[in-house]
C-alpha cells in the first residue's frame, strides 16, 4: 500500500500531462463535440413563448413538416458571443430565407425581451428555457449551440460556439447547403 501511495503523484501528473496535451493539440477542433442527436429525432420539448416578444414558443411538433431544414439557435441575452452571432443569424433567417427558430436559454423574460427590441428579433418562434431543462434534452454544453433539424424533426447538424468569421461562418453554411440538398433528394 505504500509503495502504490508513493507512486500515486507520479500517476496524477501523467493523467494531468495527457490532458493538457491533448488540449494543445492544434489539429483539435473544439467545436467537434460529438453530440448522440445526430441522425436522431429532436428532443421532446414544449417551451412557452418569451413574455413581451410578439413570436409564438417553441415545440418538437414545430420541428416537422417544415418545407426544409430549419436553423434552431440556443441563446440567451446574458451571453457575449451571442450577441456577436446574432448579426450572422439574421442575416441567414432575413437575407437568405432560412428559417431560425430560438431557444432562450435560462434567461430572465425581461432581459430576453430588451435584447431581442435592441438587436432585432429574426426568430419565427422562440421558447422560453428559464429552467433549462430543454437545454439539458438537447444536450448542450453551453450557450450558443445551433442545430440544423431536417424537415421530419431529425437532428442533422450541431455548431458549438457562435457561429463568427470567415471559417465558423462557411462551415455552418457547407452543413446547412448539404442539408437543403438532401431535403431535395427523392424518397426511395
Amino acid at each position: 500500500m505504500i509503495r502504490f501511495l508513493a507512486f500515486a503523484p507520479l500517476l496524477i501528473a501523467l493523467v494531468f500531462g495527457i490532458f493538457f496535451l491533448w488540449g494543445l493539440n492544434p489539429n483539435r477542433d473544439p467545436n467537434a463535440i460529438p453530440s448522440v442527436l445526430i441522425s436522431q429525432p429532436a428532443p421532446d420539448f414544449s417551451l412557452e413563448p418569451v413574455p413581451g416578444i410578439q413570436v409564438p414558443g417553441l415545440s418538437r411538433a414545430d420541428l416537422e413538416g417544415t418545407n426544409g431544414p430549419v436553423i434552431v439557435n440556443v441563446f440567451a441575452s446574458w451571453c457575449v458571443p451571442c450577441r456577436a452571432e446574432h448579426k450572422v443569424l439574421t442575416a441567414f433567417a432575413k437575407n437568405e430565407g432560412h428559417t431560425l427558430f430560438g431557444i432562450n436559454y435560462k434567461d430572465k423574460p425581461d432581459d430576453a425581451a430588451r435584447w431581442l427590441n435592441d438587436l432585432g428579433n429574426p426568430y419565427e418562434r422562440i421558447g422560453s428555457d428559464f429552467t433549462g431543462r430543454a437545454g439539458i434534452e438537447w444536450g448542450i454544453s453551453g450557450v450558443p449551440e445551433t442545430f440544423i433539424v431536417g424537415g421530419d424533426g431529425t437532428v442533422l447538424y450541431r455548431y458549438v460556439g457562435p457561429v463568427v468569421g470567415e471559417q465558423a461562418v462557411a462551415t455552418f453554411r457547407a452543413a446547412l447547403s448539404a442539408a437543403i440538398a438532401s431535403s431535395k433528394e427523392p424518397a426511395l
